[in-house]
């Protein structure tokens, strides 16, 4: 087995990265096959989807490795996929990261960004400033100068009155 440093923020995790991750909240069915008539589902939502799988929330325990098949609710495709990541335990539910057996950038009907992507390619829009809740930007050739508009208030036709 090769040695691949996998500390967070190297290069050698980066490259490992196959697709790009987009965080989405879908609607999701899980079903797990157990021993015998022992089968389990749970309905749940995604938080993270790639071409490759996803990260979810689920009550159902499961392990490393073990197969589970997931239902796209939307669309009702249902994929089987692999458990390759565990969280820890919060509140009864736990964080879960799934691999599809064969990678489906379809199943979640998102266009994925090109692997070579980055917010610093050329495509990458320029964030917006944006206050919930505040008024979009006023362009320039709106906004009055405050002198202008009170000198003109001030002026009354005619001779000036004293």
């Amino acid at each position: 087995m090769s040695t691949i440093d996998l500390q967070p923020g190297t290069n050698r995790m980066s490259q490992l990265r196959r697709s790009q991750r987009v965080c989405v909240r879908m609607p999701v069915v899980v079903h797990r096959e157990g021993p015998g008539p022992n089968v389990a589902s749970e309905e749940t939502h995604t938080l993270i989807v790639n071409a490759h799988g996803a990260l979810m929330q689920l009550a159902l325990t499961v392990e490393i490795g073990q197969l589970l098949g997931v239902r796209n609710t939307h669309t009702l495709e249902q994929l089987v996929c692999r458990v390759v990541h565990l969280g820890p335990d919060q509140s009864g539910k736990r964080d879960v990261g799934i691999e599809f057996e064969v990678a489906s950038a379809r199943f979640w009907r998102i266009a994925f960004p090109p692997a070579d992507w980055s917010p610093r390619s050329a495509e990458a829009k320029v964030p917006t400033k944006h206050v919930p809740g505040g008024r979009p930007p006023i362009k320039k050739s709106d906004v009055v100068a405050p002198e202008i508009e009170k000198k003109q208030s001030t002026k009354l036709p005619g001779p000036a009155q004293s």
